[in-house]
């Protein structure tokens, strides 16, 4: 998509479409009061009329107004305007990318003159980028046959009353950076398990450090072997696809300390020998988002240049069923040195992040954050809404939880109290890998958090937001857009 910043009035703005905002109340905003003067009260008369629904995110047509140059008005609803904040702006925001996602115009023009409470005009800008463009993704399947022409509207005019504010460029750019590593994970995700496997992640990660100059490494099963990586390396004994760990280096933040992003990798989990049940089994292709996603974060990093040190590690494995795969009761030894009794083979992300993270240790981070789909109990805890974050600092876990807050991308601390780890005690290994039902994502995060105890450290669960079931199935590309603006702020960059 390509967003640009002009100085004009709306109404003489040529463009398919042109976007006013409207409150439920029926005030428009000023845009929308010049467009109204200039069609002799026609949207007004239409907000009268109660066309126009009044939440946040809908949306009224209104075909060749005269008075105005674009061919197309499209109001949107703002919601009431006494509560209209963060949340009304990205619903408006979110109505109007689908409109125009699914609209015949394709170009569209879209006054900045709305000021959200508390907000930047860099934070505005930023949020509208990155939710329009995200809008505008369509996933290029494999198809027999496939649309030549791309539907919507591809080029966007935002239109200042004044000088544009510099906040407004530099917040188009990095929301729309955001919105290309979202775009790259959501592929990642949405493909199927026979064509993104680990090869296929490893792969993708050299050609994105290729295009953007940053180092990438990616090492073979024999090099995990030689590092000791007994436990992440139990989990793809069965498959034919062999584990990579890819190692992603990006440097250009000076002599700081690196932030490590680790990711689960897992293409596709069949839970091993103890299988999972068929209902819904094609989803497990998700289950590498947390990869997808560390790789999506580097296409936003490389794309705007950000001044910092980051290193992404994911272990790209397959967890499938067969005559050489883990079985429950082995036991097996990670990096660290630490035993581990296989209990279920399908609490498997956890055995491959354990040997990540300890080989984090070797960067000397500022902090780790690593990004799973780990536990299902998650999904029962929070949902689809918020992700689930664990941490052992709790600094490092406010700034996430504030990055979340800022990016609707939300995220709900959990405790990670020492009370749940006789959960997850064995009498044949230093630990078991499965806690038992209850607090599921706890013991997930605990069992992990025995493996980053030499760094400041923050688990992200991503099971219930990874991903969407249903009529729009598909990878939703997050927490890019939360871990982006973590790193923003961490370069400075940010504007709340």
């Amino acid at each position: 998509m390509e967003i640009t910043v002009v100085t004009g009035a709306p109404e003489k703005q040529k463009a398919g479409v042109l976007a006013i905002g409207a409150f439920a109340d029926g005030t428009l905003t000023p845009a929308g009061q010049a467009v109204d003067a200039a069609t002799q009260g026609k949207v007004s008369a239409a907000l009268k009329r109660g066309d126009l629904d009044e939440v946040a995110g809908a949306t009224l047509l209104l075909h060749e107004p005269a008075g105005v140059a674009a061919e197309r008005v499209l109001v949107v609803s703002l919601g009431k305007r006494e509560s209209f904040g963060d949340k009304q702006y990205r619903d408006a925001v979110g109505g109007l990318a689908k409109a125009l996602a699914n609209g015949k115009a394709g170009d569209a023009a879209l006054p900045m003159t709305l000021a959200v409470p508390g907000r930047s005009p860099g934070w505005c800008a930023e949020t509208a980028a990155r939710i329009l463009a995200d809008g505008a993704y369509r996933f290029d399947y494999p198809r027999q046959k496939k649309d030549e022409k791309p539907k919507g509207a591809r080029k966007i005019v935002v239109l200042t009353a004044d000088t544009p504010d510099p906040q407004i460029a530099q917040g188009i750019r990095r929301g729309l950076a955001v919105a290309e590593g979202m775009a790259l994970a959501k592929d990642l995700g949405n493909l199927g398990g026979n064509v993104c496997n680990p090869a296929y992640m490893a792969e993708t990660a050299r050609a994105l450090g290729k295009e953007f100059g940053f180092e990438v490494e990616v090492l073979e099963r024999a090099d995990m072997e030689k590092l000791g990586m007994g436990s992440a390396l139990s989990v793809g004994r069965a498959s034919y696809a062999p584990c990579k760990f890819i190692v992603m280096k990006y440097s250009k933040g000076g002599a700081a300390k690196p932030i490590v992003l680790v990711g689960k990798g897992m293409t596709f989990d069949t839970g091993g020998v103890s299988l999972k049940p068929s209902a819904n089994l094609d989803e497990m292709k998700y289950d590498m988002c947390g990869g997808g996603a560390t790789i999506g974060v580097f296409k936003t990093v490389g794309r705007l240049g950000l001044p910092v040190n980051l290193v992404g590690l994911v272990m790209a494995v397959e967890n499938m069923p067969g005559g050489n795969a883990s079985r429950p009761g082995d036991v097996v030894r990670s990096m660290s040195g630490q035993t581990i009794e296989i209990l279920n083979t399908d609490a498997e992300g956890r055995l491959v992040l354990c040997d990540a993270l300890t080989y984090a240790e070797r960067f000397s981070p500022d902090c780790v954050v690593d990004l799973a789909t780990l536990t299902g109990a998650c999904v029962v805890a929070l949902g689809a809404h918020a992700s689930g974050l664990m941490a052992n600092d709790d600094a490092l876990a406010a700034e996430l939880l504030k990055c979340g807050t800022e990016t609707g991308d939300r995220a709900w601390q959990l405790p990670l109290w020492d009370d749940y780890w006789p959960q997850l005690k064995s009498n044949f290994a230093d630990m078991s890998n499965l806690g038992g039902p209850a607090a599921g994502s706890i013991t997930g995060a605990l069992f992990l958090s025995k493996y980053a105890k030499a760094y400041k450290w923050a688990h992200i669960d991503i099971a219930g937001t990874a991903s969407v079931s249903g009529a729009d199935k598909g990878a939703t590309g997050r927490p890019v857009p939360l871990v982006s603006a973590f790193l923003f702020g961490r370069a400075g960059v940010r504007a709340a």
